[in-house]
């Protein structure tokens, strides 16, 4: 093999500029695009050494750009024509393909040259179900095969023989239908366009499909004979110059997309979440969807999307602001200065950390698009070549978002024009009622004091008004390693907030939002009874459920009950110790809607209770290694 180092010199170029206009393109995912520029480097500069195909998958919730990063990958190195996009699904019966070679064979990928080819969306060809039974599968089983060693069977003996058949038989009836004298005879009897198209697939002709139509009968025939006796037709094709891409979101391991109120939790508490998936995790979440043999057939290049940071979606906003700009300047001459107040907006209505990017792109256009062509129309009938975006004190200030007012105000010149605008999330926000927020900034603020007194640290979110159509809030908690008395601070923590309503409301006002709340610590004083064997006088497992070994769980019930009674009344006491601090955040929270880590920190220390941050993330340990180094 004769290597041109000038070729190759120029393909890793192209490389560079290919990571460098990626990384133009996409926020937040620099990583993976230097991973993915490094894992494709051998098969972009020097295919012909491989011996199997490169398999890379892409895992991240749905909107990160997975699908989309790709397709302008593709597009930058100039494979669109040797590239091809599958969605394999076991419910998909709009595809008339039953198999990945029909698809490879199809886009005119078998010729064993360099190609790229995008298994999307893998998670709908699960071939186990939720119970770990086998799922049966009729379609697309030789993807396992591509991946197992990059080949690929071709038609059996057999197939030719019965097109061949096929095509005679045909020809007969027809013959016989001449002789018979009927006169509505099929225009083209023999060959129609499927068959070509089969035809073309069976012997791997290179001829377009319209001169196989053309062929004469005896030159198609004599073809197929002389096809039959070559070996290479029946051998399986070799695809170990491909690059296989596999793309999917998996729930099993990302579980905070099932988050409710993903509008109003924080950017960074995502991002943290996802930054500690690993390749374990995404491993086992296969093994969820597939069988054993078949989870090492992805390999082991795993490149895990992160969701964005806060940071990472004002950048995003800030790119498509100055997109916007750059195309008024151009189409119009007019310029554009746009305030913060408009990011903001865009920011609060737009970002659904938990969705990735469409969302912004449609808030930037309901929210600047749409207001600002009637300011550039505005602008150009009176040929005013400014138009400023400013904040409402600068006195220079021309067009701003203003808050209190809802307004979008544009001026030109000695022109202006007011747009009244309520976000489609603000709305919503706005549309709780006082007295709801009044009772969930109670009940919050029970969570996020008993979070404090039993953590020592401020969680990382408390919100009273969030984008629901029925009022809500949350208090967002860092993760918590389980212990014996970490497990009854959890059961406290969940039962603070029912019995916060009852100590400032009274019993008779208090709400039924503690339902869940009840729910989860029920069930936590269950498992800490029967199921870790916290409890001296209950050592069996009172949790098993299979006959014979399940033990009589009513011997457990009253110790639970008591249990919860007994935390009940400690929360409570511990609650109206702290019963200024429960006033005063609730009256705050009520207010405000929410409150950030250190508001929280702030208010506690004045009122004596020692708290610290801690970042996004973090995880709340016992010090092990000191413990067993003392």
């Amino acid at each position: 093999m004769i290597i041109d180092k000038e070729e190759i010199r120029k393909k890793k170029k192209k490389l560079d500029d290919c990571k460098a206009y990626l990384k133009k393109e996409f926020i937040g995912i620099d990583k993976i695009i230097d991973d993915i520029m490094e894992y494709i480097q051998i098969w972009y500069l020097m295919p012909e050494i491989l011996t199997r195909p490169v398999v890379i998958n892409l895992w991240g919730m749905t909107g990160v750009g997975k699908t989309d990063l790709v397709r302008k990958m593709v597009r930058f190195l100039d494979f669109q024509n040797r590239f091809v996009e599958i969605e394999l699904s076991n419910t998909d019966e709009t595809s008339w393909s039953k198999s990945v070679s029909d698809i490879l064979q199809t886009n005119g990928l078998s010729d064993e040259k360099p190609s790229i080819a995008l298994f999307d969306e893998i998670q709908r060809i699960n071939t186990i179900d939720p119970d770990g039974i086998p799922v049966p599968q009729t379609k697309f089983t030789d993807f396992w095969e591509l991946l197992s060693d990059g080949r690929l069977s071709k038609r059996e003996r057999e197939d030719l023989e019965h097109y061949l058949f096929s095509y005679l038989f045909r020809k007969k009836e027809n013959d016989r239908r001449k002789q018979n004298g009927e006169t509505e005879l099929d225009e083209n009897p023999y060959l129609n366009l499927w068959d070509a198209k089969e035809l073309k697939k069976y012997l791997s002709m290179d001829d377009d499909v319209m001169s196989i139509i053309d062929m004469k009968e005896e030159d198609m025939i004599k073809l197929i004979r002389k096809k039959q006796k070559e070996k290479k037709i029946y051998e399986p094709v070799d695809y170990s110059k491909m690059l296989i891409i596999i793309s999917g979101n998996l729930d099993e391991a990302f579980q905070m997309s099932r988050e409710t109120s993903e509008a109003d939790v924080d950017a960074n508490i995502y991002h943290a979440f996802t930054k500690k998936i690993t390749v374990v995790d995404i491993k086992n979440a296969l093994a969820r969807k597939f069988r054993p043999e078949q989870v090492a057939r992805f390999g082991n290049i795993h490149l895990i999307y992160f969701s964005l940071k806060t940071e990472d979606f004002h950048k995003l906003i800030q790119r498509e602001i100055n997109n916007l700009k750059h195309k008024t300047k151009t189409k119009f001459g007019v310029s554009l200065k746009i305030n913060k107040a408009i990011n903001e907006l865009i920011y609060r209505n737009g970002v659904f950390p938990v969705q990735g990017v469409r969302p912004v792109f449609s808030s930037v256009v309901d929210i600047l698009d749409t207001n600002l062509s009637k300011f550039l129309f505005e602008a150009i009938i009176h040929e005013d070549k400014n138009i400023e975006i400013d904040y409402l004190q600068d006195k220079n200030i021309e067009i701003d978002y203003l808050q209190d007012k809802k307004i979008i105000t544009g001026k030109m010149g000695s022109r202006t024009i007011e747009i009244p605008y309520l976000g489609r999330i603000d709305s919503i926000r706005q549309a709780n009622q006082q007295d709801a927020v009044a009772n969930i900034s109670v009940h919050e603020c029970g969570h996020a004091v008993s979070y404090m007194l039993y953590t020592g640290f401020a969680p990382l979110q408390l919100k009273s008004k969030v984008a629901s159509s029925y009022a809500a809030g949350f208090t967002f908690p860092h993760q918590i390693h389980d212990t014996k008395e970490s497990i009854l601070n959890r059961i406290k923590i969940y039962l603070a907030g029912g019995i916060a309503e009852e100590i400032i409301f009274g019993n008779q006002h208090a709400s039924i939002g503690r339902s869940h709340d009840r729910e989860q610590a029920t069930s936590l004083v269950i498992d800490f009874i029967r199921k870790y064997g916290f409890e001296e006088e209950y050592q069996a497992a009172y949790n098993l459920e299979a006959y014979p070994h399940r033990m009589q769980q009513h011997i457990t019930d009253e110790r639970i009950e008591t249990l919860m009674q007994e935390l009940v009344q400690k929360t409570r006491e511990d609650l109206i110790l702290h019963l200024d601090l429960l006033k005063n955040m609730s009256k705050t929270l009520s207010k405000k809607g929410s409150m950030s880590p250190k508001e929280i920190y702030d208010i506690a220390v004045k009122h004596q209770l020692e708290v610290s941050i801690k970042e996004e993330g973090y995880l709340h340990i016992t010090n092990y290694h000191d413990l067993l180094n003392s």
